[in-house]
């Protein structure tokens, strides 16, 4: 019995393992999960390497000592450890760990693109669009500007004045959802626990509310519930979301799940099940939905299209996008994608973070994502654009060449260049029919200032204004070959805006002085005696005809920017 307990004992420290294991890492029991494979292999070579150290520990044991020359105790022969020293059911287990580990990797193999390239590229179905199918300007506020930065500042501004709420609670970052509540476009975010100890004091109460940022009125509000919400993704143990979805659910493979409000303002979480179609590990492909009442916990899978038309996100973005640049790479096989690249296309791309970046449309009471596609080149200018839908999935490409987003972006930037603001990802709407990118300007504080249209076609086309009423209209005079008067008193408003107290005055000795037109735009580029190169446009230093090479003038300088003093 004795030469059975270490035995017995390591099955009993591994279903003690495999148990606890399972508890944390919540792997779903399917052979088409990558999780579970990794959970399966773990657990056999874990139970490998305590049979090892059991094996040394006895060796060890056993072993027969001498005394050595100088009173040192040293092993009699040499300990080897040998494979013919395992026990039946560790040889079988070890073998069991590096078949599995081969299968899976087989498996991934196989599954991958180098064997499915055209099964990959048909995952997403692709029809032809129209501009037509790009959100007109007729609905103002249907368009969903705000990024999830100047989001996360408003709603942590708003937390931030509810003492009762900001001392066990705050927002993740990135927890923020677009949606389209009631025809209106939203951000929308719930409260989570601020630590371990503060879900032990409040997991009886749960999480009291969300918020609701309003991205064209710029504001936030904060939505007390009169239930808390129990199961959601910052609470431990039996209340933790994605635990309380794998207890009911073992054997589905769910995404992430994230927070969603109904027509009514009622909290749900949204998790999209995904299928693999593709050999046995690949092919990622959305299938339904889980929702879930954060409240009582209650939960139901729904069939892709038997899914609420409240809810707006099924199919992620990000998801969307690599499964939109398989379907434009792969059609002519893996090597082509890699070697010829014949064909070749993809989304707009972060070009300093390599990752897809897409904007959002408020369409028929649906969220859509919209993407520029540009070749694999990576130029800055796009043949085209996607338009997909988040809750179900349809895809529509549209054939519209011209500047992609960044190119954009900069233009908008390069528009008020002297003020410092930075560009938000655009959205992207008609205005007379002409596709036009629609964005924010922010200061350093990440405060929206002003919004800027640029024509997708003719970048150098832009107009901004500090309302977005106002800016489609400047940007409709621009259309119609309207010259905007730079002494309107929008203008001015925009003049008074720039930010003082970022510039200094310095007496600036001309050394060189230099016009460039850029865009569309004419700069003035000036050189001090000292070297230092400084930049405004024309005619926003218009002053600067009276002044030669030689004087000595005063002026307002803020990094390579200046204007002048009036």
């Amino acid at each position: 019995m004795k030469k059975y307990i270490g035995t017995i004992v390591t099955v009993v420290v591994m279903i003690l393992y495999m148990m606890v294991s399972y508890y944390l890492l919540i792997p779903p029991i399917n052979l088409t999960s990558g999780e579970f494979w990794i959970y399966i292999i773990q657990l056999l070579t874990i139970f490998c390497i305590i049979t090892l150290f059991s094996l040394i520990v006895d060796k060890f044991k056993n072993a027969s000592y001498k005394k050595s020359k100088f009173n040192k105790s040293k092993f009699n022969k040499k300990i080897n450890i040998k494979y013919a020293d395992m026990g039946l059911v560790s040889k079988v287990i070890f073998i069991a760990d590096v078949c599995v580990i081969l299968l899976f990797v087989f498996l991934s193999i196989f599954s991958s693109e180098i064997f499915n390239a055209k099964k990959y590229s048909q995952i997403l179905q692709v029809k032809e669009g129209s501009i037509d199918d790009i959100p007109s300007v007729t609905n103002a506020s249907a368009i969903a500007l705000m990024d999830t930065q100047s989001a996360i500042k408003l709603g942590d501004r708003e937390i931030g004045s509810l003492n009762t709420v900001v001392s066990q609670y705050d927002i993740e970052d990135y927890s923020y959802a677009q949606l389209n509540f009631n025809n209106t476009p939203v951000k929308v975010a719930p409260l989570a626990y601020a630590s371990f100890f503060k879900w032990v004091n409040n997991k009886d109460k749960g999480i009291v509310g969300y918020v609701v940022v309003n991205p064209v009125s710029m504001d936030a509000s904060y939505q007390e519930l009169s239930k808390g919400m129990k199961y959601v993704p910052s609470a431990f143990l039996g209340q933790d979301l994605q635990r309380h979805i794998r207890n009911k659910y073992k054997t589905t493979i769910f995404e992430e799940p994230h927070f969603e409000i109904d027509e009514d303002g009622n909290p749900w979480y949204v998790a999209p099940v995904v299928k693999k179609t593709i050999g046995v590990v690949g092919g990622k492909k959305v299938t339904g939905a889980i929702l879930i009442d954060p409240v009582t916990g209650d939960m139901k899978k729904y069939k892709l299209d038997e899914v609420p038309t409240w809810v707006d996100i099924v199919c992620p973005g990000n998801l969307i996008c690599k499964q939109y640049n398989d379907y434009a790479q792969l059609q002519n096989g893996f090597l082509n994608s890699i070697i010829g690249q014949n064909g070749c296309r993809k989304v707009t791309e972060n070009s300093e973070e390599s990752t897809s970046d897409y904007g959002y449309i408020a369409k028929n009471d649906d969220i859509y994502i919209y993407t520029g596609i540009t070749s694999v080149n990576g130029d800055s200018s796009n043949i085209g654009f996607i338009i997909a839908n988040e809750r179900t999935g349809e895809t529509s490409y549209i054939e519209a060449a011209g500047a992609d987003e960044f190119s954009a972006m900069n233009a908008a930037e390069g528009e008020v260049q002297e003020k410092g603001y930075e560009a938000s990802f655009p959205s992207l709407i008609t205005i007379d029919n002409v596709p036009t990118y629609i964005m924010v300007l922010k200061d350093k504080s990440g405060l929206v200032k002003l919004y800027a249209c640029v024509n997708v076609n003719q970048y150098n086309i832009v107009a901004t204004a500090s309302t977005q009423e106002k800016c489609i209209d400047n940007y409709n005079r621009l259309l119609n070959g309207e010259d905007i008067n730079p002494n309107t008193d929008e203008n001015t408003a925009q003049k008074e805006e720039i930010d003082y107290t970022q510039y200094e005055e310095k007496d600036i000795t001309i050394a060189k002085m230099q016009t460039i037109d850029e865009d569309g735009n004419t700069y003035l580029y000036i050189v001090d005696t000292e070297g230092k190169i400084y930049h405004a446009k024309y005619k926003d230093v218009i002053n600067m005809l009276l002044v030669n090479v030689g004087d000595t003038v005063k002026l307002r300088v803020f990094n390579d920017n200046f204007l002048t003093i009036e």
